[in-house]
């Protein structure tokens, strides 16, 4: 399974806004950390803005920061939002269900299914303030 870049760059944002919560975070500053173009971070922080991870002000000295404390934002749920789908092979989109010659008599369906649930449940057990060390959060802010 493969997350989409537009998740990876989703989950770089708010691990970067946690190390660096006492202050408003510019996309152009993002965009240089990570080497990352500047228009499809725009995307990603809009993103995350309307589904509410982030708060963002505009204006000069404007930025974006977590909308909440790190540990109440759960990375099972980030993916689930902004991911969109989860359809590792056609017969897991229900649109698409009954298309496949061998679907009748195949378990690659109920073997993906299975495996996406465990691979959900494993995140859903994760906040963001895990994915930072308490003494990096707390010592340590990356310079940008």
């Amino acid at each position: 399974m493969q997350l989409t870049t537009h998740t990876d760059y989703a989950l770089r944002v708010l691990i970067y806004l946690t190390l660096h919560q006492n202050r408003l975070v510019t996309i152009s500053e993002l965009a240089e950390f990570f080497n990352i173009s500047r228009n499809h971070l725009v995307k990603v922080v809009h993103n995350l803005g309307v589904k509410g991870f982030i708060k963002t002000v505009r204006g000069k000295g404007g930025g974006i920061c977590l909308a909440r404390p790190p540990e109440t934002i759960n990375i099972g749920a980030v993916v689930r939002e902004i991911e969109g789908n989860f359809y590792m092979t056609e017969c897991l989109n229900p649109q698409k269900q009954g298309q496949c010659a061998v679907q009748p008599i195949c378990g690659l369906t109920l073997l993906f299914g299975v495996a996406l649930s465990q691979f959900m449940q494993v995140l859903d057990k994760a906040t963001l303030s895990d994915l930072v060390p308490q003494s990096v959060a707390e010592n340590l802010e990356i310079s940008s």
